[in-house]
């Protein structure tokens, strides 16, 4: 009878260290799950680093150009300066920039009769292409 009870108490024990042991390993999941998570929050977060410093020194090469063009334009604002509105360059300039203006109008009036026109001939070819003969 003894030895019935020994058994049953070692099975007993057994099935314990068992249930602790599967709860252990539970456990143990969970944290590993967490660190998962965390690795992948991590890894994202690192990306985003990446691509925000990237952009930061596309940021300021810009910037540098912007200055740059921006001291090139004052300098070229003192010579203008220096030069004067009512100097004959200007006035040469005014008048270019006038006649560049009056082309860029007939131009933009031609465009939009030749865009027209093409909207036009589409119609006619898709009428022709859709009749039934």
């Amino acid at each position: 009878m003894n030895e019935i009870i020994d058994k049953v108490e070692e099975t007993d024990d057994m099935l314990l260290l068992i249930e602790q042991h599967q709860k252990e390993i539970w456990e143990w999941k969970q944290k590993e799950s967490q660190w998962i998570r965390d690795k992948n929050q991590l890894d994202g977060n690192k990306q985003i680093i990446e691509e925000l410093s990237t952009k930061l020194i596309e940021i300021g090469k810009a910037n540098l150009a912007v200055k740059k063009r921006a001291q090139e334009a004052e300098g070229e604002n003192t010579i203008i300066k220096g030069i004067g509105n009512n100097s004959p360059e200007m006035k040469e300039a005014r008048e270019i920039n006038k006649l560049h203006q009056e082309l860029n109008g007939k131009l933009q009036t031609r465009l939009t009769e030749v865009e027209d026109d093409n909207k036009k001939l589409a119609k006619q070819i898709e009428h022709l292409t859709n009749r039934k003969p």
